[in-house]
C-alpha cells in the first residue's frame, strides 16, 4: 500500500505540475493575446486617427482654397471697382469736352450768322447810300 501511496502521490504530484504547468501556459498565452489585442487596439486607433486627420485636411483644403478664391476675386472687385472709378471720370471729362466743342461750334455758327447779317446790313447800307448818292 505504501508503494501504491508513494505512486498516488508522484501521480498527484505530476498531475499538480501538469496543472500547474496548464495553468502557467494559459496565463502567458492570455498575456500573448492581451498584449496582441492592446497592440491591435492602438493600431487601430493610429490608424482612425490618421484617416481622421486626413479627412480633417481633405476638408479644411477645400474650405482654404475656396478662402483663397474668395480673397482673389475680392482682390479683383477692388481693381475692377478702381478702373470703373477711372473710366467713369475720363468720361465725364469726355462729356465736358464735347459739351465745349458744341458750345464752341455754336458760339461760331453765332458769329457766321451775326456776320451774315452785318453783311447784309452793310450790302443794305451801302445800296441805300448809293441810292441816295445817285439821286
Amino acid at each position: 500500500m505504501e508503494e501504491r501511496d508513494v505512486k498516488m502521490h508522484a501521480n498527484s504530484k505530476g498531475l499538480e505540475a501538469s496543472l500547474h504547468n496548464l495553468i502557467q501556459l494559459h496565463h502567458h498565452k492570455s498575456l500573448i493575446l492581451a498584449n496582441q489585442s492592446e497592440k491591435s487596439k492602438k493600431d487601430a486607433i493610429r490608424k482612425a486617427e490618421r484617416v481622421s486627420d486626413l479627412l480633417v485636411e481633405a476638408v479644411n483644403g477645400g474650405v482654404q482654397d475656396s478662402f483663397i478664391y474668395q480673397k482673389r476675386i475680392e482682390l479683383e472687385i477692388r481693381a475692377l471697382a478702381g478702373t470703373i472709378t477711372r473710366f467713369t471720370k475720363q468720361t465725364d471729362q469726355w462729356l465736358n469736352a464735347t459739351h465745349s466743342l458744341n458750345t464752341a461750334i455754336k458760339e461760331i455758327g453765332d458769329f457766321e450768322n451775326w456776320m451774315k447779317i452785318m453783311e447784309y446790313d452793310f450790302k443794305s447800307i451801302n445800296a441805300a447810300i448809293q441810292n441816295i448818292h445817285q439821286e
